[in-house]
């Protein structure tokens, strides 16, 4: 039988660990900002067209490449981070694994301009499909660009399953933010489309934080502080009453390196018990310094995932130390719940003298002298005037004879008895006290039906009658709104505008209206019916969360997300209270709408249990 096994040719082998480390655009961005940070560069440029489908270009001011250096880069297995295995255990680099530009060349058209600052020229390299197309001497400043043109352009299937540009985007712009919070040291600007998205000067790290989320996260912000020697702990959390819907804020980096841990996050959670409504999530951004060989990092392609020798200690430290944070700031509350801090005493009343107070006393004050003239002396009050109390016997003449009369008096009284009315109908009285709908627990409805009865689910039922009723405001657009008296601000990061300027037509054809929407802040003059101005926020956070976890693309409907996302935050919630008449109306909304059986999420709204049902239960 003839051998079947053989080796892969370079650029099929190439294409195949591309799918492992490019993805979509964001990640060609992750890796060459990586590589410029290891480079020793200290301003990053990143400019992008059509969300990095069309081109992604990184320019930096690094150290440079020589020219051997700059082939033999795009070689597979071919770094500079590391010598040996024992290297792998004690890594201080973004990057060690010498695939990214091989992988990136091998689906790419690439461009790469290097140089070093001892050397007069640089060196131009041009590859297409792991082609090397030029290599030639060219006038360059100190540093390197690395362009990437026409990303999947020989895999058309991979092309094909992009996202749209809004959503790819948000990608990239969520890798930018990460690295550039890891790095507040390094300045960082944006490019995309021709325009600029970000300008981050360097500074230090709760000024980058700033910087990326907008001027109003600074006063969000807890210090958090720890040091042991297991653990070096560094950053900020966010003030409870400012948690988010969405997961957005939520950074943990271990030795400048972004990572994902559900584990740790959990220890956040749990330091935050007590103090968020349910659904939030808090804010973090919290940079953890370890032992380089206490942690894998060779575990996952995109390297997001770290292995910890001692998950459970750092787990504990960093769970106390934010709880600490938040009880240093008064952020938690005191177990005394009645101390006015109004009461405290002053810092600079610590070493002072505590002097007895002197009251002073009239001995010449008589209380029942009848005339009294008010004066002071020595700043107090020497005499009382009192009004004269004599012939006090005439305030009780005449009291014997009215309470007499009284007692008479109530002997005449006569007492009116309401008019009796009738009926027309017999049966009246049995309609008006006959109640059809009865509430479970605050949480479902029982309506009684012919066959037996009916078990509705009042928050499924009325996120239904609210979805088929904004669907058709959003179809017709035609919507009634309800003018604010105050205009209401609000404030977005970069990347929450994104998505709210790409649903603003839609929003305003359900009632919304909008005088200011610029830069990271929104102005709302009228909302729609029935929407209290206290859900306005919560509904654009909700929506915005929602657009981030469905991820729609041009195949999926902006308006269809809209009502489902506006619907699930307007319905009644479980737990509410319902008067007889709003649960008719309910029930009656619900059978009204063209599918009562089932939410905008495709879950049950209602189920019947028959007489026969019932029987069954009692044999």
């Amino acid at each position: 039988m003839a051998d079947i096994i053989q080796l892969l040719p370079d650029h099929v082998a190439n294409q195949i660990a591309a799918g492992e480390v490019v993805q979509r655009p964001a990640s060609v961005v992750k890796e060459l900002l990586e590589n410029s940070i290891d480079a020793g560069a200290n301003s990053i440029k990143l400019i992008i067209k059509d969300s990095g489908k069309t081109l992604i270009q990184v320019i930096d001011n690094g150290k440079g490449m020589s020219a051997t250096d700059a082939r033999l880069s795009f070689e597979r297995h071919a770094t500079s981070k590391i010598r040996s295995a024992d290297d792998l255990f004690s890594l201080n680099t973004k990057g060690f694994r010498g695939e990214a530009l091989a992988s990136i060349a091998a689906i790419a058209h690439v461009e790469l301009k290097t140089k070093q600052e001892q050397d007069e020229l640089g060196t131009l390299i041009e590859i297409e499909g792991s082609t090397i197309k030029n290599q030639e001497v060219t006038v360059t400043p100190t540093g390197t660009s690395l362009c990437v043109k026409h990303l999947f352009y020989n895999i058309p299937a991979r092309r094909n399953f992009l996202k749209s540009n809004n959503v790819e985007l948000r990608h990239i712009v969520d890798e930018f933010h990460r690295v550039a919070l890891a790095h507040p040291d390094i300045e960082f600007v944006m490019y995309h489309n021709g325009s600029e998205s970000f300008n981050l000067p360097k500074s230090n790290y709760r000024q980058r934080v700033v910087n990326i989320f907008g001027n109003r996260t600074n006063e969000k912000l807890v210090p958090v502080e720890e040091e042991t020697e297991v653990l070096k702990i560094s950053g900020f959390v966010g003030k409870p009453e400012f948690a988010k819907r969405t997961r957005t804020e939520q950074f943990f980096f271990v030795n400048n390196r972004f990572i994902k841990s559900p584990y740790l996050n959990h220890s956040i959670n749990s330091a935050f018990e007590g103090l968020m409504k349910d659904g939030s999530h808090p804010s973090y951004f919290l940079n953890l310094t370890v032992d380089p060989k206490t942690i894998d990092i060779n575990i996952h392609p995109t390297k997001t995932e770290i292995k910890f020798d001692d998950e459970h200690t750092l787990y504990a430290i960093l769970r106390s130390a934010v709880k600490h944070s938040l009880g240093q700031f008064n952020i938690a509350p005191v177990l005394d719940f009645d101390r006015d801090r109004n009461l405290d005493t002053p810092y600079e009343f610590e070493n002072k003298r505590v002097s007895t107070p002197s009251v002073e006393v009239d001995k010449s004050f008589n209380p029942f002298q009848e005339e009294k003239s008010p004066s002071r002396s020595n700043g107090s009050f020497s005499n009382y005037k009192k009004e004269p109390v004599a012939q006090w016997e005439s305030l009780y003449v005449g009291l014997e004879s009215k309470s007499t009369k009284t007692e008479t008096d109530f002997s005449e009284v006569r007492f009116e008895s309401e008019p009796e009315t009738t009926s027309l109908f017999d049966n009246d009285k049995q309609v008006e006290t006959s109640q059809t709908t009865y509430q479970l627990h605050n949480k479902y409805i029982i309506s009684t039906i012919k066959s037996g009865m009916m078990i509705l689910d009042q928050h499924r039922a009325h996120q239904r009658v609210l979805y088929e009723g904004l669907l058709k405001h959003l179809t017709v657009k035609e919507s009634v709104s309800q003018q604010l008296l105050f205009p209401l601000s609000l404030e977005f990061t970069s990347s929450e505008m994104e998505i709210l300027q790409g649903l603003k037509e839609d929003l305003e054809h359900t009632g919304f209206i909008f005088s200011v929407f610029k830069e990271n802040v929104i102005e709302i003059t009228g909302v729609p019916i029935n929407v209290p101005e206290s859900e306005v926020s919560i509904i654009l956070e909700q929506l915005i969360s929602d657009v981030e976890q469905e991820v729609p693309d041009s195949n999926f409907s902006a308006t269809d997300l809209l009502a489902k996302s506006m619907s699930k935050s307007l319905a009644i919630k479980t737990g509410q209270n319902l008067t007889r008449f709003e649960q008719e109306h309910l029930v009656n909304s619900l059978f009204a709408c063209k599918e009562p059986t089932v939410s905008p999420t495709n879950k049950v709204t209602f189920i019947t249990m028959s007489v026969d049902d019932f029987d069954k239960k009692f044999i």
